[in-house]
């Protein structure tokens, strides 16, 4: 059997290379190619391109790069037509990958969504797509499964891949204990993983770290960039503060292993932040005009997973209301979140100044987050997908059953 991959993000590249290995293990003689990321190519992926350096967001940098996606989504085709894989494994990267699903649907190949869109959240209109392209939704939050389901896809609940990556997470060790240290604390910045969000982000993480500067004695604060040229804008950023501020590449494991509490960009990370149950805030700064705009089709309360799972609701009335912690609704909150066009520094200092200034808070807080991670981060959403896969592809009439996603 030969699969055809589409990832488009680098936390898509890391799931499709577990997804990979996963199936692997059940069937050796498998080949796997497409589009994807140098961790899928290191999986035994045959890469076609790397679609991950098209991560791109909003639609002026979409259409910048139009004929590179068009090229793509062409040359795709002319693959499912001549060589015509058995399955069709797309992974996050909504955009393109309808796309990708409506060539592959075309030409009678089944489709197989591992990861897919928050539809719910943001574009509950675009579950017409999913219907028609996909044959097997492959969801990572457990209130996914219902939701497809009732607007009639064929959904299964496999848990969520990056939990598989961060169980088998080594750290450097020498790094720890280089940054683990009883005094004085610290505080790690997670601007995020595209270049737009850290432009659009670090500005107000440093201006909020010159705030707990002036309060908490001392503390030592850590920056994690993806890649060299986002260390080196936020190091030229930082140099206006007069902070003393580290900068590390590729290290954002060990930083968020040794952090007292964390300023954190919306996404993936969260649970990254879960599953080491650090205090956490998260931003998400965008334009005023994307801010209206998502304030008009955003259909849940919270833009974070772990505020997602901890809530008794995610579709909760008044959704385009944002998070307030002088809401009762958010009580349940374990990392207060601001998706803003405003300067929110001073809120995202005052809850580290709080876990910081309150050892007995911050623990009660780190206990929570031991609590949902126990319930939600087992691992083991890899295997499980690649169990759904090999079952629909060998018996297209009945999967096996899976084991329950914890």
């Amino acid at each position: 059997m030969r699969i055809f991959f589409s990832v488009g993000e680098p936390s898509g590249d890391l799931h499709g290379a577990n997804l990979i290995s996963a199936l692997q293990r059940r069937q050796p003689m498998w080949k796997f190619v497409g589009y994807g990321g140098p961790r899928m190519a290191e999986a035994g992926c045959d890469l076609h391109a790397d679609l991950t350096e098209l991560a791109v967001m909003w639609i002026a940098r979409v259409l910048a790069n139009l004929h590179k996606f068009v090229a793509l989504l062409v040359r795709a085709d002319r693959y499912f037509r001549d060589e015509r894989p058995d399955a069709v494994v797309l992974i996050d990267y909504p955009g393109f990958n309808w796309w990708i699903a409506r060539r592959a649907k075309a030409r009678g190949i089944p489709v197989f969504y591992y990861g897919a869109p928050q539809l719910w959240a943001w574009a509950s209109h675009r579950v017409k797509k999913m219907q028609r392209y996909v044959d097997h939704v492959l969801c990572k939050l457990p209130f996914e499964e219902q939701w497809f389901r009732e607007r009639g896809c064929q959904a299964t609940y496999v848990g969520h891949p990056y939990f598989d990556e961060l169980r088998g997470q080594q750290l450097d060790k020498s790094l720890v204990t280089h940054l683990t240290r009883p005094e004085p604390p610290l505080v790690v910045i997670l601007p995020g993983s595209r270049t737009q969000e850290v432009e659009a982000n670090a500005r107000a993480f440093l201006r909020a770290a010159e705030l707990i500067a002036q309060k908490i004695p001392q503390p030592r604060f850590a920056v994690a960039a993806y890649k060299l040229a986002q260390a080196e804008a936020v190091k030229d950023m930082a140099e206006s503060t007069g902070l003393d501020v580290e900068v590390f590449v590729g290290r954002t494991a060990e930083l968020i292993h040794a952090a007292d509490c964390c300023l954190a960009c919306s996404g993936s990370v969260s649970l990254e932040l879960l599953y080491h149950a650090k205090p956490s805030v998260i931003l998400y700064q965008v334009s005023r005009l994307a801010y209206a705009i998502q304030r008009r089709f955003r259909k849940v309360r919270y833009i974070t997973l772990v505020n997602l799972l901890t809530a008794a609701d995610p579709w909760t009335a008044r959704p385009a209301a944002v998070y307030d912690p002088a809401d009762p609704r958010d009580a349940h909150v374990l990392m207060p979140e601001y998706l803003t066009c405003e300067d929110k520094s001073a809120q995202l200092a005052e809850h580290c100044i709080g876990w910081l200034a309150d050892a007995d808070g911050r623990w009660r807080c780190v206990a929570a987050l031991r609590q949902v991670r126990d319930q939600f981060a087992a691992g083991g959403a890899s295997d499980r997908a690649a169990e759904y896969i090999v079952a629909r592809l060998i018996q297209p009439t009945s999967a096996a059953p899976l084991r329950k996603a914890s």
